[in-house]
């Protein structure tokens, strides 16, 4: 009796290890089922600036005519800030998606600095679009100068970081 019962206390003890090693073993999932404080501000404010821009947008494009003046400016300024707002929730996603899990998650200044890059190209190819000057080689360079730019940035965040 004695010897089934300390076999029973060693498959306890086996089964209590076992299941320690393996919650211990599991992926930290605080990351992605947590927002950080400055992403909810990010995501705030990128609603606040669709609703900004969209509506900017719609209003300039159905009120009033296409000119050289403070309209073109009008629809360069929305077009960044349209752009930029509704980029925000897709460059979060990639960065908290892709971002390794020893590594923290950017902070809410990287993202909106690259949503910003996103809205400017969007701006210099309407820009270049203008006089016809905008083709697939432009396009492609100047999304390249932008890549290299933020990767040039991000690479310093990072060490100063270590």
């Amino acid at each position: 009796m004695s010897n089934s019962l300390y076999n029973l206390r060693i498959m306890a003890q086996i089964t209590q290890d076992n299941n320690t090693q393996f919650t211990n073993t599991q992926p930290n999932l605080s990351r992605t089922t947590s927002l950080p404080s400055d992403h909810v501000g990010v995501l705030i404010a990128s609603v606040i600036m669709m609703i900004i821009g969209w509506g900017g947008m719609y209003q300039l494009i159905t009120s009033s005519l296409p000119r050289i003046g403070g309209e073109l400016w009008m629809f360069f300024m929305l077009l960044q800030i349209t752009v930029t707002g509704t980029v925000i929730p897709f460059i979060r996603y990639v960065n908290v998606r892709f971002t390794p899990h020893d590594i923290e998650v950017p902070p809410g200044g990287v993202i909106v600095r690259q949503s910003t890059w996103v809205g400017l190209y969007a701006v210099m190819c309407a820009w270049l679009q203008i006089p016809r000057v905008l083709n697939v080689p432009v396009a492609a360079l100047i999304a390249l100068i932008f890549i290299i730019l933020e990767v040039f940035l991000r690479s310093r965040e990072l060490v100063d970081d270590v």
